[in-house]
């Protein structure tokens, strides 16, 4: 059986993917922005290999997963047809499940605790390789909702960065899904402004057009590139 149901069977990627980018322009254009600097992460959990491939051959190649074991079962083999994907962590991520996220995904969003900070600095010490890393800050202060608490984010980057020595190179946030994004979107730009992080991964497929108005360079969009999920 498919891994998505039979309303993405139906969905046209490439018809959709365009919508999106000339969304993703007028939005940039709104903000003065160059749309070169928003980049669009393709997120393709619950959708299988068949169904992710028509946006490969569109020819997107960022891609969000939020599970390390789907994504080991299907992107080893659509790596070997398109060799230049660059594959993000969305989900959280737990330290037994670290030695595979680190040989799957070229960048981790989801860095959110002290322990898990630790191990990718251990695993990095003994493997000499760390994927691109973001940390990402629960704007909502959400008890369900991984990510260290914003009161917390400065001392939090600061011992990523500067003790652990961590390639963190971005903030993530999810705002929580029955508020106004825009003020999470602004804090969010405003840690990530103290810390010289110019790389903000903000916005999905409900709100990506405010989250670029507010400074986003990485959107996650699923559904509305490759419809309903099948889960």
């Amino acid at each position: 059986m498919s891994s998505h149901d039979l309303s993405s069977d139906k969905t046209d990627v490439a018809a959709k993917l365009a919508e999106i980018q000339s969304n993703i322009n007028t939005a940039c254009e709104s903000a003065d922005r160059d749309p070169g600097d928003v980049t669009l992460v393709c997120v393709s959990k619950n959708h299988d290999a068949d169904h992710v491939r028509k946006a490969l051959v569109d020819g997107r190649r960022v891609f969000g997963e939020n599970r390390v074991q789907e994504a080991a079962g299907k992107w080893p083999g659509l790596r070997a047809e398109f060799p230049d994907i660059e594959l993000h962590l969305i989900g959280p991520l737990q330290t037994n499940k670290l030695k595979d996220a680190v040989a799957l995904f070229d960048v981790i969003e989801t860095v959110d605790r002290p322990k898990l900070a630790n191990a990718l600095a251990k695993h990095r010490d003994k493997t000499g390789t760390c994927p691109d890393l973001f940390i990402q800050i629960n704007t909502g202060e959400e008890e369900q909702k991984a990510g260290i608490a914003p009161k917390d984010a400065d001392d939090f980057i600061t011992m990523c960065r500067e003790e652990l020595k961590l390639p963190v190179i971005g903030l993530m946030c999810i705002p929580p899904v029955d508020e106004e994004p825009a003020p999470h979107f602004t804090l969010l730009g405003k840690i990530a402004d103290r810390h010289g992080l110019k790389i903000k991964s903000m916005g999905m497929s409900g709100d990506y057009e405010a989250a670029i108005r507010f400074g986003a360079t990485h959107v996650r969009v699923g559904t509305a590139i490759f419809g309903s999920r099948g889960y």
